[in-house]
Formats: structure tokens, sequence, C-alpha cells
């Protein structure tokens, strides 16, 4: 196994949790907080907007199975990229595009991706993502964790992140882990 780590800040984290749980060849997804200046923030804290903080998935993966570029992409197509620190409903700094990378090679990737997304014209507006150094890494709370396995009934479950997983199964089928199919 080549086991890689990355975190992406795209909105929400349940809605993110779930796609990426779905991924083949993503062994670990964990949902927390990155990027501010508070230390050890908690849930209620990043909901103020005031921590610096972004809702984050924090990623392991094996670059044997999956490579970078395709996790990239399901990144950028699974959340709007192009909306400054707002996703949907979801507004203010902790619902912020990013990927905060750990080595130059996936900041050149991303960078990279982005080029190629902006040159073939995908979306009608500027990518915003942000492509910023790993920092400290906080794991959220253990209710935020599996979120959407644990809570498929609810109704932001059933109304916004069950419809997020149907568009990703129809647009990345092949990149579902058969188990799932």
């Amino acid at each position: 196994m080549n086991l890689q780590r990355i975190t992406f800040a795209n909105g929400c984290f349940w809605c993110t949790e779930a796609i990426f749980q779905a991924v083949k060849g993503v062994h670990r997804v964990t949902s927390g907080y990155m990027g501010g200046h508070t230390l050890n923030p908690t849930y209620m804290e990043i909901c103020n907007g005031d921590t610096g903080h972004a809702e984050v998935i924090d990623l392991e993966y094996d670059a044997d199975e999956i490579t970078f570029d395709a996790l990239l992409l399901i990144f950028f197509r699974t959340h709007n990229p192009t909306t400054l620190n707002r996703q949907g409903n979801d507004v203010g700094t902790q619902y912020r595009s990013a990927i905060f990378y750990y080595t130059d090679e996936q900041q050149q990737q991303a960078a990279a991706m982005i080029k190629r997304l902006t040159d073939e014209q995908v979306f009608d507006k500027p990518i915003v993502t942000e492509i910023t150094p790993a920092s400290e890494f906080y794991k959220a709370e253990d209710y935020h964790q599996n979120y959407f396995s644990d809570n498929p009934n609810k109704p932001y479950c059933a109304f916004v992140i069950q419809p997020k997983l149907n568009k990703f199964a129809k647009e990345f089928t092949e990149n579902i882990k058969p188990e799932l199919l």
C-alpha cells in the first residue's frame, strides 16, 4: 500500500465525508477543522466563524488504488469552487473551498488541476479554492464522524446529502467502492 494524506475543505463536512467514504482507494475519512488560529476549536466556535478554521475532511488514501488527480477531480466536481466562503446555504469562512497539502507535489498538482479546469472552462466563474500548506488538524466531535451513515433519515441527510451522493454516483461510477454499487 502507498498510503498518502490530503485534507480538503469544501463546505459542510457531513456532505463531503459521505462522498469520499464511498471512493475506491480512500481508507479513512475524518471530519475536523483546519486553517485557523484557535487551538482545539469546538463545533460551536467554528459556527461563529471567527476561529479562521474551515470544516475539513482529512483523507488517507492508497495512491496505488486512486490517483491524487482523481481525488482532486472528485473534490472540484462535488462542490462549487467558485463561491468565496460559501457552499449553498452555508455561509462563512468555515465553508471555504481549500486544499491543505502535505507535499510540494500535491501543491503543484492542485495548481495544475485548477489551471486545467479553468482552461477547459468547466465552471462559468473563476475558481477561488485556496491551496494552502496543511496545518494542525483538529478532529471534530464524535457525533460529526460518519454522520450520514449514522443518520440517513435525518432531514439534512435525506434532502441535502443524498442528492449530492446520487449526483456523485452518476458522474464517478468507476470510482465508487464495489461493495456500494
